[in-house]
């Protein structure tokens, strides 16, 4: 196996130094012109292996890893009917969406290989209908049908889409699956242009563009050298390509507060941003605001970089885009960020992240999200999201808790204040090695995907903890982060609100040692009741509710929790 694994890498790197040459030739001499030109971009998926039928009711399986602490929990979401592991395949770079109108309701998909000592590849998808606790994966959309690079979105009523890349005859283009039952299944597909390595964003604004889908790629389609498509019908249909201008690759797309569409990624030796404040219109020609922006990260990303690195034949890092739309003094930011090899100072990775306060023209000095004292070590997978209140949150796989090795934990860190200082970066995982489990594509993918919410944040992200590569569920409770430990002498370990003061609605977050019932009440300063928020038995684990004041008079209320003989008051503030 490690034979043919070093053979298939050899064979790639050869690739990439040939384009590397060629693009270097392509560059010198030439005139740009920045509306057209683009960089030829190496492929990075190739139909490989053949279909075998593996019926996941047959297979040996294991118990599945999970792990739990007072901010972190994360579950296996490529498991069979009963929530074991299954043993012998593998499960890589995942994406996740969940449903604006019930959070509970969560789709993960992910690269799914039935047999680890085969290449070929499909659609995974799990779901959960109860906020991440218990997933099920039922099999891959188009069993036996080549799929990769998997990006899932919903609309604003709850439908969820999943972009895949298919390769027929080295053709290259894409399907985007429509699922209206909180992803049990799906239909059968629409044609989407594309390409390799693309991204999907869809328009949840309420505005002229809502349930418009933007789609962009890198490479390899059968409409090149025009590399994005857009759906003005929900998905029903995509039209015919168009150029971005600057021609960015390895990146992603994200929707604005006012419906504007932003697509960033790598170019040369910078990375970009293009914008187009109609493309939410869907009778009108699309145009770009600018012709591009240029963007400066201090360095570069990291890609075929062999087995002296965590990820040997994929990326270290993409590129990431988020956009702010809290209402608050920093809405309309748009957030850039990249775990990238640095120019000024000699570090295998970093990740950095820069911020534009004018919508994308002019942009910050680059800062180092991670805060290791080291130049060392590698902090790769950068993924990035924005919270409904403005909070930046960022996770990544860190190599500094193993010198000298390429073991990984997953870290996080998240900023209140646009990107200025950032938390203490916290480790959430146990370390775990990425160059295990591998199938003959030697990598674990070339990202995660975290989208976040006023609680915390939900992410989709792979590990080995079971000697093989497989998909997780990862719930952060941000707010809670190193600030509170379990009492093992505790039933429950009530925690504060949050926000609190607060204005409109707020979320308690509670911790049960074990199956109780449980009640949550509010009253007044008289002991009036104002609300019963819960009166149910609930099983061990992390809880949130959520307390709507809207309509109440501002001043100091109190909230009770009840489990078992267990009781706890605290004060809650409401401002108006």
């Amino acid at each position: 196996m490690y034979q043919t694994v070093f053979t298939l890498a050899t064979v790639r790197k050869f690739a990439v130094t040939v384009f590397l040459i060629g693009l270097l030739i392509n560059l010198y001499g030439q005139k740009e012109n920045n509306n057209v030109k683009r960089v030829s971009v190496p492929i990075m998926e190739y139909p490989e292996g053949e279909y075998t039928v593996e019926l996941n009711k047959i297979r040996k399986t294991s118990p599945a890893y999970s792990f739990k602490t007072p901010y972190f929990t994360t579950v296996q979401v490529n498991v069979d009917e009963n929530g074991d592991n299954i043993l012998g395949d593998a499960a890589n770079e995942p994406s996740i969406a969940f449903d604006p109108t019930n959070p509970d309701r969560m789709v993960i998909g992910w690269r799914q290989f039935d047999n680890v000592n085969n290449s070929f590849r499909q659609a995974g998808f799990g779901y959960t209908s109860d906020g991440g606790e218990t997933w099920t994966f039922t099999g891959s959309i188009n069993p036996g049908i080549f799929r990769s690079d998997p990006v899932l979105d919903s609309d604003a009523e709850g439908n969820f889409f999943y972009n895949s890349l298919t390769v027929q005859n080295d053709d290259y283009w894409c399907d985007v699956y429509k699922s209206e039952n909180g992803g049990q299944s799906w239909d059968n597909g629409t044609f989407a242009q594309g390409g390799d390595k693309q991204w999907m964003s869809i328009d949840k604004t309420g505005g002229p563009g809502s349930g418009n889908i933007y789609h962009f790629w890198s490479t390899a389609s059968i409409c090149d050298p025009d590399f994005f498509t857009r759906s003005a019908n929900s998905g029903a249909s995509f039209e015919d390509c168009i150029s971005i201008p600057g021609g960015p690759y390895w990146g992603t797309t994200a929707v604005g507060p006012e419906g504007e569409l932003y697509v960033c990624g790598k170019r040369w030796n910078d990375f970009m941003l293009a914008k187009s404040s109609n493309a939410q219109f869907g009778g009108e020609e699309i145009t770009w605001d600018f012709n591009y922006s240029v963007v400066e990260l201090d360095g570069d990303i990291v890609g075929f970089g062999g087995y002296n690195c965590p990820n040997p034949n994929g990326l270290l890092g993409q590129t990431i885009i988020a956009v702010d739309s809290s209402g608050g003094p920093t809405h309309g930011n748009v957030y850039i960020l990249c775990s990238v090899e640095r120019y000024s100072i000699n570090d295998p990775l970093d990740v950095m992240f820069t911020r534009s306060e004018d919508g994308g023209l002019n942009w910050s000095s680059p800062v180092r999200v991670n805060d290791d004292f080291t130049n060392n070590t590698y902090q790769w997978f950068g993924t990035m999201s924005v919270a409904p209140d403005g909070r930046i949150d960022v996770v990544w796989l860190d190599t500094r808790e193993n010198p000298g090795q390429l073991y990984s934990v997953l870290y996080y860190a998240y900023s209140h204040d646009a990107g200025n200082t950032w938390s203490e970066n916290l480790p959430l995982s146990e370390s775990f090695d990425p160059h295990i489990g591998w199938p003959q594509q030697d990598k674990m993918g070339d990202y995660f995907d975290m989208v976040s919410n006023e609680t915390g944040v939900h992410l989709a992200w792979a590990n080995t903890f079971n000697g093989e590569e497989d998909v997780y569920y990862g719930r952060i409770y941000p707010e809670f982060t190193g600030a509170y430990e379990v009492s093992a002498n505790n039933s429950v370990s009530s925690l504060q609100n949050y926000p609190n003061p607060f204005m409109g609605k707020t979320y308690i977050r509670y911790y049960l040692s074990e199956k109780y019932p449980v009640k949550i009440h509010v009253h007044d300063v008289s002991g009036r009741l104002i609300a019963q928020l819960v009166n149910q038995t609930q099983n061990e684990g992390f809880h949130n509710t959520v307390f709507d004041a809207t309509g109440l008079q501002a001043g100091v209320y109190f909230y009770t929790l009840q489990a078992g003989l267990y009781s706890e008051t605290k004060k809650l503030t409401v401002i108006e």
